[in-house]
């Protein structure tokens, strides 16, 4: 069975685009490394809760999107293995530089996830 990451941010609608062509970036790199499948999503049918939800998870701010994705791996000790060359690679530390983010990632939150179910169409 596989292994997943996960991760939420909100993302400023001004700066869609330029998340965009950081995700597709750094996607690539991922795919480079190993990773199976990279997913990149904006929220489309999303409403506040009343108790939690994807807007209030990320603290949503009139002029942001939710951005939900995530990276699918062989599994764990596979997972593990392709973080670590992607976080050593020097193309992402260019792109992650927290001064140039076009989003705030201090609201970002991510885990690794371990599947119970996984189904796949033929």
């Amino acid at each position: 069975m596989s292994y997943v990451d996960g991760f939420v941010l909100p993302v400023p609608v001004a700066n869609l685009d330029a998340y965009k062509k950081m995700a597709r970036r750094a996607g690539k790199i991922w795919m480079e490394h190993g990773a199976l499948q990279y997913i990149e999503s904006v929220a489309d049918d999303v409403q506040p809760g009343k108790v939690t939800s994807f807007p209030q998870a990320v603290q949503l701010k009139k002029d942001e999107v939710v951005v939900f994705a995530w990276v699918v791996y062989r599994n764990r000790r596979e997972r593990d293995r392709i973080n670590k060359k992607v976080m050593s690679d020097p193309r992402l530390a260019d792109m992650m530089d927290p001064k140039s983010l076009p989003f705030d990632g201090m609201r970002m939150f991510w885990g690794g996830f371990k599947p119970i179910v996984e189904l796949n169409a033929e």
